[in-house]
């Protein structure tokens, strides 16, 4: 994993951001579409010099207004602002807010009756690691026969995507959700937790430098909701609209939530899991 999350993220995201999103001028002899790291700076009122050590990770403590100006100029989502405010948090980085605590296993009743209520719909209760903890029937139908669910509950989605070969058959686009399960393992303290590290170290020994590369390369900000592309072995393509509902810090586990994002989808999953046509309704976007 990269010593210099800080650094990464700025340098992605100011490559992201063209010119005239930033409502500068493009000019000639651009080798980039982004920003240059003197557009940048100016846009934040910093020197170039300062930017360079950020981005270099010489420099890894800067003030929360000096992030402030760089979300604001780099046109930052709420969700991109938070991430990049807790590195003012983080000034030490073998601080972690959990502890020692290892990864909660537990399925609480509350949460095992709101998955029963999400039926038909697939949706999976995991935690931290990407472990799957407990599952609707309608993702048992839908993933079963990917070999997702071949260990039993808990499953590592994570151990799965990355160096199961039946998950390259399954995701079309399967280079974005490995970069997703990447961001995943690398949000909040990431290896600064001892349980994170000891999977990580293991996808780097049993994937290697397919997966190492993505530590060096992916910020650990997942996206939380899209659209992917699922080829079942029976049902065929299928279009899932996805939603993350995050449960409380204490709990420290989420809820994965698949909806069909078209009519044919929505048909096919209906079969999937025995029910009525019209039970689940596809989703727009």
């Amino acid at each position: 994993m990269s010593e210099n999350e800080l650094g990464l993220f700025l340098r992605l995201r100011r490559e992201a951001v063209t010119p005239a999103e930033a409502g500068l001028p493009a000019g000639p002899r651009r080798r980039t579409p982004g920003l240059r790291r003197s557009e940048l700076a100016t846009l934040a009122g910093v020197s170039v010099e300062y930017l360079t050590r950020l981005e270099q990770g010489r420099d890894r403590h800067p003030s929360a207004s000096v992030l402030i100006a760089l979300a604001d100029a780099l046109r930052l989502s709420p969700a991109q602002r938070v991430h990049l405010l807790n590195f003012a948090k983080a000034g030490d980085p073998n601080f972690n807010c959990r502890g020692g605590s290892g990864p909660n296993r537990r399925v609480r009743p509350a949460v095992r009756a709101m998955l029963d209520q999400l039926e038909p719909a697939p949706a999976a209760l995991m935690n931290r690691l990407s472990e799957i903890l407990a599952v609707t029937d309608g993702y048992r139908a839908l993933f079963e026969p990917t070999g997702l669910l071949d260990g039993g509950l808990p499953g590592s989605y994570a151990r799965y995507v990355l160096s199961d070969p039946r998950a390259r058959e399954v995701y079309p686009d399967w280079e974005h959700k490995a970069d997703k399960v990447v961001a995943t393992l690398k949000q909040g303290p990431g290896r600064a937790d001892p349980f994170v590290n000891a999977l990580v170290e293991e996808l780097a020994t049993t994937v290697g430098p397919e997966f190492t590369r993505r530590l060096d390369t992916i910020p650990g900000l997942p996206d939380t909701n899209g659209v992917g592309r699922l080829t079942h072995p029976e049902a065929g393509p299928l279009r899932l609209a996805y939603e993350t509902l995050n449960l409380s810090a204490d709990d420290d586990q989420y809820l994965m939530v698949y909806l069909p994002a078209d009519d044919a989808t929505a048909t096919a999953l209906d079969r999937l899991v025995g029910r009525r046509p019209g039970g689940l309704r596809a989703v727009a976007g």
